[in-house]
């Protein structure tokens, strides 16, 4: 049976382009990308179920967003947004969490599917596993088939609308503001080595210390929450700055240093990456990198009820905020 990713991959678009070409989205696609749809679709006999696509789009008033963890309060701040618009809307949301488990991810795809949900909105890092990311697109592109819309706040990995944070960039930039002080000696607590958004993290926070000539840093893999960030520090060993990949992991670490006996920031600096909501009222204060969590979730939720402007894969930059967790190092 000929598939919608089939056709996408003959005419060399996205799944979403191909969607939109095919299911009658009101989102415009240019004429030369609708013609080599529509080409690819004739060549392989692709066959559009109208049905089903009357059905997922006339009948549903609910959208369904799929998050990793709903007690990270990263993913919370996406869904607050997400469900802002869809109350303007006038539209319902069903939640559900997969507790980073990619097979309940994809499991949660074919179930909204199934229940034809207007659309979907999928938040949260993506793994690095081909052959899961693999099965994942194919799931998608049956809901896509059927009419329904997909958005994805993560790595740009699945043809879908995506808005990406730049996790690279602003772990980067996080590395040579904490250089800035004076610190040489760091340490990160990088998460899970599978997880994409940890990976990218880390990878941009080592490369721009290389990029200024120093020391490589300690990388402490574990789990990518608190207790994953209490364990790691008490292996941070003698560095003088400690980088946590998430603000959960940098929240877990200034536990553990405190239970110990260790201070932040005078024995030992602590950044972390997202500034979640719940840090306004931590002391010391934590130094990170802000990404605009609501706006990214009400962002990729509007592209997937095709709202406002077209924009495939949107990018977000974080911003360093320098707060009391980190100080200068003594000459």
């Amino acid at each position: 049976m000929v598939t919608l990713e089939d056709v996408a991959k003959q005419a060399g678009v996205s799944l979403a382009t191909a969607s939109r070409v095919l299911n009658g989205s009101t989102r415009q696609v240019g004429a030369s990308l609708r013609a080599r749809v529509e080409q690819a679709a004739a060549e392989l006999g692709y066959r559009t179920n109208f049905a089903a696509q009357t059905l997922a789009r006339g009948a549903s008033k609910v959208i369904g967003i799929v998050v990793h963890d709903l007690t990270d309060p990263y993913f919370a701040a996406l869904a607050d947004g997400a469900m802002r618009v869809a109350a303007e809307e006038g539209l319902l949301v069903m939640v559900g969490t997969t507790h980073r488990d990619p097979e309940q991810e994809i499991a949660y795809v074919a179930s909204l599917n199934a229940q034809r949900v207007r659309a979907v909105l999928l938040a949260g890092s993506r793994v690095d596993d081909p052959h899961v990311t693999g099965r994942l697109r194919e799931e998608l592109g049956r809901y896509l088939a059927s009419g329904g819309r997909v958005a994805c706040v993560g790595q740009d990995l699945l043809d879908v609308d995506t808005v990406a944070p730049a996790n690279r960039e602003g772990a980067a930039d996080l590395a040579r503001s904490l250089a800035a002080l004076g610190h040489t000696r760091f340490a990160v607590l990088a998460g899970p080595p599978g997880l994409l958004t940890a990976a990218d993290r880390c990878a941009g926070f080592a490369g721009a210390l290389a990029e200024l000539g120093l020391p490589e840093p300690l990388v402490l893999h574990g789990p990518f929450d608190r207790d994953g960030g209490y364990e790691a520090a008490a292996r941070t060993g003698e560095a003088t700055c400690v980088f946590a990949v998430n603000d959960v992991m940098a929240v877990g670490a200034l536990a553990s240093y405190r239970d110990r006996g260790v201070r932040v920031p005078q024995d030992v600096s602590v950044a972390g990456f997202d500034d979640i909501t719940t840090l306004r009222d931590h002391v010391p204060a934590l130094t990170t990198v802000r990404l605009p969590l609501a706006d990214m979730g009400a962002r990729a939720l509007a592209m997937a009820l095709d709202l406002g402007e077209e924009a495939r894969v949107e990018r977000v930059s974080g911003e360093v905020v320098m707060r009391e967790s980190v100080r200068a190092v003594e000459a």
